[in-house]
């Protein structure tokens, strides 16, 4: 049996080693990504000689997929866990203790914002149950038309849109309420007289388990596992072109032919991969919108007086460049341990891809300045890094999940085929893990 995967992102590398754990030697694997690593948009690099995540950095914890992949791999000492500081946000020129008792910012109770947006904007919010609320069971709106009509701008600008930034590189009004915020539109579905009710019924519970988890070692621990567990046939700097039917199974080009394919590609490329064999998908893949961003990654003196919080999210209208900084050092407990105190920044947001055209002196330049702007600390950095990423996270616009149905049930009519990527049922490293395991057992059915 020959089976291609197209992709060696996360999603890709898990798929690959689902189908060698289940086949073995039986499987001719090819595994093929246009560009020269495995990793996607996941990558390790070094700052100041240790590893440095400049992608995604954190997993949410509460979800099972990554920490028993560690396990199966024998990488269970990875597992690490934040501090537990919480963020601040950059609002009104000035930092604010990041809300509590919020989902994705959204606050259940007015005095959850309260000093982070005037008084206008907290009697919005008190008033809010008294308003009536139209909302059609199954209906998905923007975040922030929701959220903007309900409790106001504001709360949109330097509460919710602070959080999602740093989830989808986006803002509210690109990213639908029921893909970013599945629970809350589960509440207004059942019958919540209005959004306060919501948002309550739909907080998680208390816990104290830790929210995310992250890889002591960077993500390439467990990319190099994956890839190291898989053994396929890797060809880099290879981009697919087409795909097409053959009486026994499926043309590659230029790989040839095989027998079964994962399309473990962004929505464009998988776009383009299906328009002659699923057009129906193909179009809709293709109308997915993504954002670009740019990471800078500081490495400054240990003693460098960063604040004792996990980052700084920057609120939507602010003069700053930066949207977010992540204080690694106050974060990490294992990046405590550093000679080296570690922060990054991230840069662009949906629509906007100026930040990306910056030199990298610029991009350094621009982050120690914004640093100095929020915490008042002046510094030289000892080591730099710096990261664009291209069209890297696809945008959950309102009725996301309708494309999503609509893609999954053309690939159904295609045997042999599936698909997996950040742009079906979530962007975080959990959720592609689970989309790719569910692309492999479809090929796996096939198979048998």
């Amino acid at each position: 049996m020959r089976v291609a995967v197209v992709g060696a992102g996360i999603s890709g590398l898990v798929a690959a080693y689902r189908l060698r754990v289940a086949l073995g030697s039986e499987l001719e694997l090819v595994l093929v990504d246009r560009r020269e690593r495995v990793g996607g948009v996941l990558y390790t690099g070094e700052l100041a000689g240790q590893p440095m995540d400049l992608g995604a950095e954190a997993f949410v914890g509460r979800r099972p997929e990554i920490p028993a992949l560690l396990r199966e791999l024998g990488l269970e000492d990875q597992l690490v866990h934040p501090a537990g500081r919480r963020p601040l946000i950059w609002s009104g020129g000035a930092a604010h203790p990041m809300p509590e008792g919020t989902l994705m910012g959204i606050p259940a109770r007015a005095d959850s914002v309260a000093g982070l947006v005037d008084e206008a904007t907290l009697t919005r919010i008190r008033d809010e149950p008294t308003r009536p609320l139209e909302w059609t069971p199954g209906a998905d709106v923007s975040v922030a038309e929701l959220v903007g009509e309900r409790f106001g701008e504001q709360v949109v600008a330097r509460s919710v849109d602070p959080l999602l930034g740093g989830v989808y590189a986006g803002l509210a009004n690109s990213i639908g309420v029921r893909s970013a915020l599945p629970t809350l539109a589960a509440a207004l579905d059942a019958g919540a007289p209005n959004l306060t009710e919501a948002v309550g019924r739909a907080l998680p519970p208390p816990s104290t388990a830790p929210v995310f988890g992250g890889i002591r070692d960077g993500y390439r621990v467990l990319l190099d596992a994956l890839f190291a567990a898989a053994t396929p046939e890797f060809f880099t700097g290879t981009p697919v072109t087409d795909l097409s039917r053959t009486a026994h199974g499926w043309l590659l080009e230029p790989i040839g032919t095989v027998d079964a394919v994962i399309l473990a590609t962004p929505a464009p490329v998988t776009a383009a991969l299906l328009r002659t064999v699923a057009p129906e998908a193909a179009h809709v893949a293709a109308g997915i919108d993504l954002s670009s961003s740019a990471v800078v990654a500081l490495a400054l003196p240990r003693d460098t007086p960063l604040p004792d919080n996990s980052g700084i999210l920057v609120a939507t209208g602010e003069s700053l460049r930066a949207k977010a900084f992540t204080l690694s050092s106050r974060k990490w407990p294992h990046l405590a341990d550093r000679d080296v105190a570690i922060l990054r920044a991230s840069f662009g947001r949906f629509g906007d891809t100026t930040p990306l055209t910056w030199s990298d002196e610029d991009l350094t330049a621009v982050t120690i300045e914004d640093l100095a702007t929020v915490t008042g600390v002046e510094t030289r950095p000892v080591d730099t890094l710096v990261q664009r990423w291209p069209d890297g996270l696809p945008q959950y616009a309102p009725d996301h999940a309708t494309r999503v149905s609509t893609i999954e049930s053309s690939v159904v009519a295609l045997p042999g085929v599936a698909v997996t990527g950040a742009y079906l049922h979530g962007v975080g490293v959990p959720a592609c893990s689970a989309s790719a395991t569910a692309a492999a057992t479809r090929i796996l059915t096939h198979l048998s």
